[in-house]
C-alpha cells in the first residue's frame, strides 16, 4: 500500500482514496486468453473435467478483467472534482492529464499483478468472449460429465446471444424434451440486468399490470443508466490496433483524433445498452421510451405527480411533442400551480452531456473530415451542420414511412372488389383476432388442386429435387419443395406434365393479384419466393408428439417471445412484406395454420387447410404463425412471399416466365409448319428425339389433343 500511495502523491484526495481501495483488490485475475486456449485444447482432447475447469476460469477471468478496468477508469476519472479544481493553461491541463494517466497505470498494474500486457488478448479471442463462445464448449463438456443442469444453463447462455446457431437450436430442443431437465435450468448466466428488468416491465405493461410495470421499468432505467456509465468508462481504454499510416499526425491532431474517437464511442454506448444480446438492431429511443411507458403506468395507478415528472422528462428529449405537451397541461391542471413539475435531474444531466459531446463531434465532422452516425433520433436539428441537415431530414422521413399505418391499410382492405369472380372472403382480420390477415376460398377448383397434386407426385418420382427428406423443423415429417422454374425445367424434360407446371405459375400469379388488390391496391406487389411444398407424416413416429410441423415465427423479422417483440434484421428476410399460403388438399390429420401473439404462446386464430383456400397476411411481427404437427397423411400447399421492392423480386420467376414464352413460341411455330405441310400434301417428319425431351411434333400433337379436352380444362384456362 505505501508504494501505491507514493506513486499517487499528486492526485486529489478523493481520487487517492478510491485508487487506494482498488489497490487492495482480491488478487489479480488470471490471463483469460491463455486459460481459454488451454481449455479448448482439453476440449478437443476430450479431457472433459479439465476442459470444464479451464473454460470456467477463463470466463471468470474475462469478467474480472473488464470489471477492473471499468472501476479503474471510474476511480481515476473523478470528472466532477477535476472540473471544479482544474487551473487554466496548457501546462496545468497536461499536468492533470499526466496524473490521471499515472493513476490508471498504477491501478491496472496492481490489479493485473504488475503485467498488464499479459491481459491484452487478440481481437479474435475478445470477439469469442463477446459472442459467448466459451459457453458453447462448456455445454458439451458438462453434458459429457453428466452435469445436466450446468450443461443446460451453458447452452441457454450461448443460445441467447446466438439465436441463429442451428446446432444449438437443435440441442436446446433436445434439452427441452429430456427427462430430468427443470425449467429453471434454462437461465442466462450472462444475463444483462437492465434487459431482464425491461422485458419484465414491458410484459407487465402489455398485460395491464401497471404497479408491477412501474417497478420493473424503474429498475430497468436505473440499471440501464449504470450500464451506460460502465460502457462509457471502457471507451477510455486501450485503442484498437490499426494499420500504421504513412504520415504520422502531429501532437494536437493526434490528441483531437483520439478524443473524437472516445466521444463517438461514448455516444454509441446508448445503442449498446438498447441492443439485446444476440440481436443486431436496437430498441429505438430506449431511454426516452421508458418515460413514455412510465408516465402512462403512473397515471393508471393514480400517481399523477410522478406521471407529470415522467412527462416533463420525456419533453427534455422531444420538447415539441404535442401529445406530451397536452398531457403536461392536464397534469398541471390536476396538481395545481403550487406544485411545480420538474424533470429528473439525472436525465437532464445526461441530455446536457450528450448534447455537449455531439456538438464537439459535429465540429470535427464539419472541420476535421470525421464521420458520425448519430445513434439518437432526438438530436436537435440546429446542432447538426447545415450541410448534413437535408440528409438527416430524409433519413427521418424514410423511417416514418417504413412504420406501417395498420388502420389506414385496413381501410384499404375494405375498398375495391377482388379481381376474380367466385373468390370469397371467408374470414377477415377482425374474425381472425388480428390485423393484416384474411382467409379467402375458391381460388382454385377441385380439378386444379388435383392437377397440382399430380405435379408434386410426378416431381417426387422423377428425382428432380422434390424427393422427400427429413423436415428441417421436425424429425417426424418428410419435406418436399418445388419452385416454378424447376417445375418448368422438369416439364421441358418430359418428367412432368407441361400443363401442370404452367398451372403452378398461373395459380401463384392469380394469388398475387388477389393479395395485391386486398392489401395494397395502390402499390404493386412482386414475388419474393414461390414454393410448392408438401409435408408427409412419417410412419410409426406419431405417438405423443409435442413438436410442431413449423415452429412459431414471423416472415420478415426474428421473433423474440421473451422480449415480446420482433427484430427486423438479418438473417430474417426483412424485404418481405406479405405472405400467403394456397392450400391444395385436406385429406390429412393435423397441419392447421395458427396465429399467436408475439409471446409465441397465446393462440389468436387457426385455419384449417382445404383445396383452393388462400390465407394471406402481412409478414411482420404483428402476425406470428406456426403449423401444427402433421400426424397422418400428406399436406401440400403453395407457399408465397411478396415484396414491395422491385430489386428484391424473385429472379427464378422471370426465368420461368421466359421458358413459358419460348415453349409457346415453339408450339405456335410447330402448328404453323404442320398447317403448311398439310396444305401442300406432305406429312410432317418429326426430328430425331434428343435425350428425354419430346420432339416438336410430339409436343404439338399433345397440344392438339388438349384442345379436344378443352371443356374439362376450362377452369384451368380461366387462370
Amino acid at each position: 500500500m505505501p508504494a501505491c500511495a507514493g506513486r499517487l502523491s499528486l492526485a486529489p484526495p478523493l481520487l487517492l482514496l478510491l485508487a487506494l481501495r482498488l489497490c487492495l483488490g482480491s488478487g489479480p485475475p488470471p490471463a483469460f486468453d491463455l486459460l481459454y486456449a488451454d481449455g479448448v485444447r482439453a476440449y478437443f482432447a476430450r479431457e472433459w473435467p479439465r476442459a470444464a475447469e479451464l473454460l470456467q476460469r477463463s470466463v471468470h477471468g474475462y469478467a474480472r478483467l473488464r470489471d477492473g478496468r471499468r472501476e479503474c477508469q471510474r476511480a481515476c476519472r473523478a470528472e466532477a472534482g477535476w472540473a471544479a479544481a482544474a487551473p487554466r493553461g496548457e501546462a496545468a491541463f497536461f499536468g492533470r492529464l499526466l496524473q490521471r494517466a499515472e493513476c490508471l497505470e498504477e491501478c491496472l498494474r496492481r490489479r493485473l499483478d504488475g503485467q498488464p500486457s499479459r491481459h491484452r488478448a487478440s481481437a479474435d479471442v475478445r470477439r469469442d468472449f463477446e459472442q459467448r463462445q466459451p459457453y458453447n464448449y462448456l455445454q458439451v463438456a458438462f453434458f459429457q460429465l453428466k452435469r445436466l443442469d450446468e450443461a443446460v444453463s451453458s447452452a441457454h447462455t450461448f443460445f441467447v446471444a446466438n439465436p441463429q446457431h442451428l446446432q444449438m437450436r437443435e440441442d436446446m430442443e433436445k434439452y427441452q424434451r429430456m427427462a430430468g431437465v427443470k425449467a429453471e435450468s434454462f437461465r442466462d448466466l450472462e444475463a444483462v440486468p437492465h434487459w431482464v428488468a425491461y422485458e419484465a416491465g414491458v410484459h407487465h405493461y402489455s398485460g395491464d399490470e401497471y404497479p408491477q410495470a412501474v417497478a420493473k421499468l424503474e429498475e430497468s432505467l436505473s440499471k440501464g443508466l449504470q450500464a451506460l456509465e460502465d460502457c462509457r468508462a471502457l471507451c477510455e481504454g486501450l485503442q484498437e490496433e490499426e494499420e500504421e499510416e504513412e504520415m504520422q499526425p502531429g501532437l494536437y491532431e493526434a490528441i483531437a483524433a483520439r478524443y473524437v474517437q472516445v466521444l463517438k464511442c461514448r455516444q454509441k454506448c446508448v445503442l449498446d445498452i438498447a441492443t439485446k444480446p444476440g440481436r443486431v438492431s436496437s430498441v429505438e429511443d430506449f431511454i426516452p421510451s421508458h418515460f413514455d411507458l412510465l408516465q402512462f403506468a403512473y397515471d393508471q395507478v393514480g400517481n399523477q405527480a410522478l406521471a407529470a415528472e415522467c412527462t416533463a422528462t420525456y419533453l427534455l428529449f422531444y420538447p415539441s411533442d404535442e401529445r406530451m405537451l397536452e398531457k403536461m397541461k392536464r397534469y398541471q391542471a390536476v396538481l395545481g400551480a403550487e406544485a411545480p413539475v420538474a424533470a429528473r435531474e439525472v436525465i437532464r444531466s445526461y441530455v446536457q452531456r450528450s448534447l455537449m459531446e455531439k456538438k464537439l463531434i459535429y465540429y470535427a465532422v464539419e472541420h476535421l473530415g470525421e464521420t458520425f452516425d448519430d445513434p439518437e433520433p432526438w438530436t436537435p436539428e440546429e446542432l447538426i451542420p447545415e450541410s448534413m441537415r437535408e440528409k438527416h431530414r430524409e433519413d427521418r422521413v424514410k423511417q416514418r414511412r417504413e412504420a406501417p399505418d395498420v388502420r389506414q391499410q385496413q381501410q384499404q382492405q375494405q375498398r375495391g372488389p377482388l379481381p376474380f369472380e367466385g373468390v370469397a372472403i371467408t374470414l377477415d382480420a377482425s374474425q381472425l383476432n388480428g390485423s393484416q390477415r384474411v382467409v379467402l376460398d375458391r381460388v382454385l377448383t377441385e380439378s386444379e388442386c388435383k392437377d397440382l397434386l399430380r405435379l408434386a407426385k410426378a416431381a417426387g418420382g422423377s428425382g428432380g429435387g422434390y424427393r422427400g427428406r427429413r423436415s428441417p423443423h421436425t424429425p417426424h415429417e418428410r419435406f418436399e419443395g418445388l419452385t416454378v422454374l424447376k417445375a418448368l425445367q422438369l416439364a421441358k424434360e418430359s418428367a412432368v406434365d407441361w400443363r401442370d407446371a404452367k398451372l403452378l405459375l398461373q395459380a401463384s400469379e392469380k394469388s398475387r393479384k388477389i393479395v395485391e388488390s386486398y392489401f395494397t391496391p395502390e402499390k404493386s406487389l412482386y414475388f419474393s419466393f414461390t414454393h410448392l411444398v408438401c409435408r408427409t407424416a412419417a410412419e410409426g413416429e406419431q405417438e405423443g408428439r409435442m413438436d410442431l410441423s413449423h415452429p412459431v415465427h414471423a416472415d420478415n423479422c426474428l421473433l423474440d417471445p421473451e422480449g415480446n417483440t420482433c427484430w427486423k434484421e438479418p438473417p430474417a428476410y426483412i424485404y418481405r412484406d406479405y405472405s400467403a399460403i394456397l392450400y391444395l388438399n385436406d385429406d390429412f390429420q393435423g397441419g392447421n395454420l395458427f396465429f399467436t401473439e408475439t409471446d409465441a404462446v397465446t393462440l389468436t386464430a387457426q385455419v384449417r387447410p382445404k383445396c383452393g383456400r388462400l390465407v394471406a397476411f402481412s409478414s411482420g411481427g404483428e402476425n406470428p404463425h406456426g403449423v401444427w404437427a402433421v400426424t397422418h397423411g400428406r399436406r401440400c400447399a403453395i407457399a408465397l412471399w411478396y415484396t414491395l421492392s422491385l430489386e428484391h423480386s424473385e429472379q427464378e420467376r422471370a426465368q420461368a416466365e421466359e421458358l413459358v414464352k419460348q415453349e409457346e413460341a415453339e408450339q405456335e411455330e410447330s402448328h404453323l409448319n404442320n398447317k403448311e405441310n398439310t396444305e401442300v400434301g406432305h406429312s410432317p417428319e418429326p426430328p430425331a428425339p434428343k435425350g428425354r425431351a419430346r420432339s416438336t411434333s410430339q409436343r404439338s400433337k399433345q397440344h392438339s389433343e388438349s384442345r379436344v379436352q378443352s371443356k374439362g380444362l376450362q377452369s384451368r384456362d380461366e387462370l
